[in-house]
C-alpha cells in the first residue's frame, strides 16, 4: 500500500468504526471490541507513515477541490506526523480506560459516547494531516461539533450550561476570528497551503502582521489562551475519559498544534523574528501560564485543578511559538507530546479515584495512596513529568523552551518558565503527598461515604468505623481496565525521557531554513 492510500486509511478507520459501533448498540462487547480494534489499527497505520516522513517524504492526497486552488488536502509533514502519533497512541489507552470507567460508573448513552469519540479522533487526524488552512478549518470545526455531545454527556443542567459555553466560545472565535484570518491570508497571499518558511513574507507588513497573528491566535480558541479559556474548566463536568480526550488526545492539543502550524508554515519563524510581530504574544502566553497556575492553587476539585494546570501548560506551547526561534519551536512542539502523556496520566488517575471511591476533592484524598498505590504512584510520576523533572519526558520540553528563551534573549520569559515550574510543584505534589502520607479521616466533612469497587468490579461499602485511621484497609484500586492504562501512560512519561532523541529528529526539519 502506498503512502497516499495509507493516509486516506488513517482518516477513514475511525469513521468506519463509528458506523460499526452504532450497529452494535445492543451488544456492548462487540461495540467496545470495535473501538479497541479500530484504535489499534489506526495506531499501526499512522506509525507505518513514520519511516517515509523521517526519510523526507511528504505524502499528499487531494480529496476534492472546492474551487480552483482550494482543495481539501491531506499532507504529512513532521509536525503533523508528531501530533497524529500522539492521538493514535493515546486512543487505544483511552479506549481501554473508557471501558473500565463507563462500566464501573454505569454511565448512560455509552454507544453515543463511543461514536462521538471515534468521530473526534477522525477529526483530529484530519487536523494533524491538513495540507492547507481550509482543510484545517473544516476538521477543526468537526472536532468542536463531535465533542459537544461528549461534554454534555451527563445531560444535567450543569453539563448543558458547560456545553453552551463550550460551543459558544469555540464557534464564535473560529468563525469570527479564525475564518476572517484565513480569508485575509487568501486575499494577500493567493494560497492557503502550508509551506516551509511560511507564505506571508513580502505579502504583508507593518502593524497588519501583528493584527493578522492576533486573529489566528485568538481565533484558535482551543489553545485556551486567556481570556478565551473558560470553556475548558467548565467542560470538566464531562466523564473523565472525555476530560482526557479534551486535555491530552485531541481538543486542546489540536489548538496548540494549530497555533504552531500557523506560526511555522503560514508566517514563518524568520518572518516573525524579523518583524517582531509576536512580541505581544509572549506576554499574553506568560500571563496565561502564571495566572492559570495561581488559579489552580485555589481549586479543591481535582479535575478543576488539573484543568487550570492544562491552561497554564498550553501557554508554554504558545510561548515557544511566539519566541520565533528554532529552539522555541522545537521546545513548544515537544511540549505538546510530553504534556499529553503526563496530563492523560493525571486525568486517568482522577477518574480511577472517582470510580473506586467517588471522591472528587483534593481535601478528600488523605490516606488513599496507601489503598490505591498504583493510581497514586502513577499520579506522582505524571505530576513530576508535568513539573519537568528528569528522568521524565516533561523535562525535555521545558529544557528546549528554556534554551529558546536564552536564544532569543528573553530573560523575563525564562523567569516565567521557572516560576511556573515551582507553582506546578505547589499544586500537583500535595495531591500525591496527601494520599501517601496523611492518615485517612472518615470523619472529615468532605469525606465520601460512597461505595468502592472490589477487585471483581462489584460495589462494596468502605468500613467507616473506628478511629478514622483504618477506614481503608488493603488495596482497593479501580477496575483493572482503568488501572492498566494509567500505569502504561506513567511508563510512557519515563520512556519519553530516554527516547527523546527520536522525537527531536522528527521535529528538527520544521525549523530548517
Amino acid at each position: 500500500m502506498n503512502s497516499e492510500a495509507t493516509l486516506l486509511l488513517a482518516l477513514f478507520i475511525p469513521l468506519l468504526s463509528a458506523f460499526f459501533i452504532a450497529a452494535n448498540d445492543d451488544r456492548p462487547n462487540w461495540r467496545e471490541g470495535a473501538t479497541l480494534l479500530a484504535s489499534v489499527l489506526l495506531l499501526g497505520v499512522v506509525l507505518s507513515l513514520l519511516p517515509a516522513v523521517l526519510a523526507g517524504a511528504r505524502p499528499t492526497v487531494d480529496l476534492f477541490e472546492f474551487a480552483p486552488g482550494l482543495p481539501l488536502r491531506l499532507s504529512v509533514e513532521p509536525l503533523g506526523m508528531t501530533f497524529a502519533c500522539v492521538a493514535a497512541l493515546l486512543w487505544p489507552l483511552n479506549s481501554l480506560y473508557s471501558i473500565g470507567y463507563m462500566r464501573g460508573n454505569q454511565e448512560q448513552h455509552q454507544t453515543r459516547f463511543y461514536i462521538c469519540f471515534a468521530i473526534a479522533i477522525a477529526s483530529t487526524i484530519g487536523i494533524a494531516f491538513a495540507g492547507n488552512l481550509l482543510t484545517l478549518f473544516i476538521f477543526y470545526e468537526a472536532l468542536t461539533l463531535s465533542t459537544y455531545p461528549l461534554v454534555t454527556h451527563k445531560g444535567t443542567p450543569e453539563a448543558m450550561r458547560a456545553g453552551r459555553l463550550y460551543l459558544g466560545i469555540l464557534l464564535s472565535t473560529s468563525i469570527g476570528l479564525l475564518l476572517l484570518a484565513i480569508v485575509w491570508t487568501w486575499a494577500i497571499a493567493g494560497t492557503l497551503d502550508f509551506m516551509p518558511g511560511g507564505i506571508l513574507a513580502g505579502k504583508v507588513e507593518g502593524p497588519a502582521v501583528a493584527i493578522l497573528l492576533a486573529l489566528y491566535i485568538f481565533g484558535i480558541g482551543k489553545a485556551a489562551l486567556m481570556p478565551f479559556h473558560r470553556w475548558l474548566p467548565a467542560a470538566m463536568v464531562a466523564p473523565t475519559p472525555v476530560s482526557a480526550l479534551l486535555h491530552a488526545v485531541a481538543v486542546v492539543k489540536a489548538g496548540v498544534f494549530a497555533v504552531m502550524k500557523v506560526v511555522v508554515y503560514v508566517f514563518g519563524i524568520d518572518f516573525l523574528s524579523a518583524t517582531g510581530a509576536s512580541q505581544w504574544l509572549l506576554w499574553v502566553a506568560a500571563l496565561t501560564v502564571l495566572l492559570a497556575s495561581f488559579v489552580a492553587l485555589t481549586q479543591d476539585n481535582l479535575k478543576a485543578r488539573l484543568a487550570y494546570s492544562t491552561v497554564s501548560q498550553l501557554g508554554y506551547v504558545v510561548l515557544g511559538a511566539a519566541l520565533a526561534t528554532s529552539m522555541g519551536v522545537i521546545g513548544g512542539s515537544m511540549q505538546i507530546v510530553m504534556h499529553a502523556m503526563g496530563k492523560i496520566t493525571l486525568f486517568f488517575c482522577a477518574g480511577a479515584i472517582y470510580t473506586a471511591t467517588h471522591k472528587t476533592e483534593v481535601s478528600q484524598l488523605d490516606g488513599l495512596g496507601r489503598v490505591m498505590p498504583f493510581t497514586f504512584g502513577a499520579f506522582l510520576i505524571g505530576a513530576l513529568s508535568i513539573i519537568g523533572l528528569p528522568p521524565l519526558g516533561g523535562s525535555w520540553g521545558k529544557w528546549y523552551l528554556l534554551a529558546g528563551t536564552a536564544d532569543a534573549g528573553q530573560w523575563a520569559m525564562m523567569a516565567v518558565l521557572l516560576i511556573s515550574s515551582l507553582l506546578n510543584v505547589v499544586y500537583l505534589l500535595p495531591v500525591a503527598a496527601r494520599g501517601f502520607f496523611l492518615p485517612e479521616n472518615s470523619n472529615h466533612p468532605g469525606a465520601s461515604r460512597h461505595p468502592s469497587l472490589d477487585k471483581e468490579g462489584n460495589m462494596r461499602e468502605p468500613n467507616l468505623e473506628g478511629n478514622g485511621n483504618s477506614a481503608w484497609t488493603g488495596i482497593r484500586e479501580a477496575p483493572l481496565a482503568c488501572v492498566v492504562p494509567l500505569c502504561l501512560t506513567a511508563l510512557g512519561c519515563v520512556l519519553l525521557f530516554f527516547f527523546a532523541d527520536g522525537l527531536y529528529a522528527l521535529l528538527a526539519p520544521i525549523t530548517a531554513r
